[in-house]
């Protein structure tokens, strides 16, 4: 058998795949080819790079892993087998994608979102919105464990509020990751703060504790970063907000009536119902609100004359699955209230799946496993086992495109040094959190990362939020910061 030299470790749900005939320099080749060729193909494409050319650029990179891997003994099998794992593992994620895609097609037509911004408008003050931000993404984001449905929910509006402002969507989608980010991290409900502890070997309410030890430090840098930047942009919306409202209002049934939509979508995921059923709840829910607020809107969609069960069909179902506008007295107004549905998800789906190519690829030939040891041979120090650590969660977030493989792999290859070196799982999985969790949005590949774009800003390749997601650059410094010079490092309690 060609693959002889490979050994498969169970770890929970994935396995790590070790190479021993694969060297660090032949495994960091295809990540080098990669990086290299994604960027000439950013300064050449610019923000239309992930509209298709970076797509192609990632399934190049995959062959450029696939030739590594022929060379060092690695049949096509097994990695057509891994890329087949590794797109299988995004089934949630891609099905996410859909509904959400859907939910903003019907939550505009019904009214939810304008509604959202038209209330909002008057009561954020643009010097305060961008730090309102962070504190209402964390508060839902903690309530529901899922900076992904902050996003498609509160986290669309408050970009809309913004962008009427005059406030680039940029800051405002970096103010809101970094509420939702945060309130990811520490809310008990959320699946990346039961599985750090898990592959650490901690406990759930200890990691969390422990871990406010470095993200509320953070949480406080970012408020006060977005409060000082509130006082000094400029936002030419503020004496225009009469006109956008009264476009919002002429164009919509507004009623805070409207709100419970939203609401009810936010109890189903804090009483851990699926979201995807959630998620679909929320798409219907709004197809029932539009009928009811908003039919002449719904009968325009259909390009009827009349309300009828066939004109409500199809208006609903184009407002699920493909492109819908909303047409207003305000020209800027316009160009925010549009939806792809479904449809609009396809590119970002088409992504995720070529950098989940590239990932199994690289995993199939163990270049993740042997790049993560290297990482881990460096740490000699308490400091430098705290670095290799952020290191290959970051590396893993670059080349595997998976926000949980970037929390598996490291946090089992690294639980046993740790130990030798006496310290307490709750070290680990805190750092997984902070280089792991919160990086996966900062890659514009990664799946986090993918659907944050897209969501927040409506087209594939938009990343103009990734200078201003504060909370999640500073996040891995934080926690270098804290082992550097030893500010709580928990130690293993002595055996009795």
């Amino acid at each position: 058998m060609q693959d002889d030299n490979l050994t498969e470790i169970n770890i929970e749900d994935q396995k790590i795949i070790d190479n021993k005939e694969l060297n660090i320099l032949e495994a960091l080749i295809p990540v080098i080819a990669l990086v290299g060729m994604l960027a000439y193909n950013i300064f050449v494409f610019g923000d239309d790079a992930l509209s298709g050319s970076n797509q192609f650029v990632l399934l190049l990179g995959a062959a450029v892993a696939a030739i590594v891997g022929f060379k060092n003994k690695v049949s096509y099998k097994r990695m057509l087998e891994e890329v087949a794992e590794n797109v299988k593992s995004t089934t949630g994620a891609l099905l996410i994608l859909l509904m959400v895609g859907s939910l903003a097609g019907t939550w505009l037509i019904s009214g939810i979102i304008p509604t959202m911004i038209y209330y909002g408008l008057q009561i954020l003050n643009p010097t305060i919105f961008l730090a309102a931000c962070v504190i209402i993404c964390s508060i839902i984001s903690i309530a529901t464990g899922s900076s992904w449905t902050t996003s498609a929910t509160v986290g669309i509006a408050l970009v809309g509020i913004g962008e009427t402002l005059g406030i680039s969507v940029g800051m405002t989608a970096g103010a809101v990751l970094s509420g939702a980010y945060f309130g990811d991290k520490m809310s008990p409900l959320s699946d990346t703060t039961n599985l750090a502890p898990a592959m650490a070997g901690g406990e759930l309410f200890s990691h969390i504790k422990y871990m406010a030890l470095t993200t509320v430090p953070t949480i406080v840098i970012t408020l006060i970063i977005f409060i000082i930047m509130g006082f000094n942009i400029d936002t030419t919306g503020t004496p225009q907000i009469d006109d956008k409202l009264a476009a919002i209002n002429g164009a919509f049934n507004i009623s805070p009536w409207l709100f419970i939509v939203p609401v009810l979508v936010i109890i189903m995921i804090v009483k851990k119902t699926p979201p995807l059923i959630a998620l679909l709840t929320g798409s219907l829910l709004g197809g029932v609100a539009a009928l009811i607020a908003q039919p002449d809107i719904v009968v325009k969609i259909a390009g009827a004359d009349s309300l009828t069960f066939q004109s409500a069909y199809k208006g609903i179902m184009n407002a699920l699955t493909v492109d819908t506008a909303v047409e207003t007295s305000s020209k800027e107004l316009n160009d925010l209230f549009t939806a792809g549905g479904m449809k609009g998800m396809l590119g970002t789906i088409w992504l995720i799946v070529c950098a989940m190519v590239f990932g199994g690829v690289m995993d199939a030939i163990g270049a993740l496993s042997r790049i993560t040891k290297s990482l881990l041979n460096l740490a000699t120090t308490t400091f430098g086992l705290f670095a290799s650590t952020v290191a290959s969660c970051l590396a893993l977030n670059l080349t595997a495109s998976d926000q949980y493989l970037a929390l598996v792999v490291p946090g089992k290859m690294f639980k046993q040094a740790y130990e030798d070196k006496g310290l307490a799982p709750e070290n680990l999985s805190r750092t997984l959190e902070d280089a792991g969790t919160v990086t996966s949005v900062l890659i514009p590949w990664n799946t986090c990362g993918a659907y944050h774009s897209k969501v927040l800003f409506g087209q594939a390749g938009a990343t103009a939020y990734i200078p201003y997601a504060f909370f999640s650059i500073l996040s891995p410094f934080m926690t270098l910061l804290f082992a550097a010079f030893s500010i709580k490092i928990k130690q293993l309690k002595a055996a009795k």
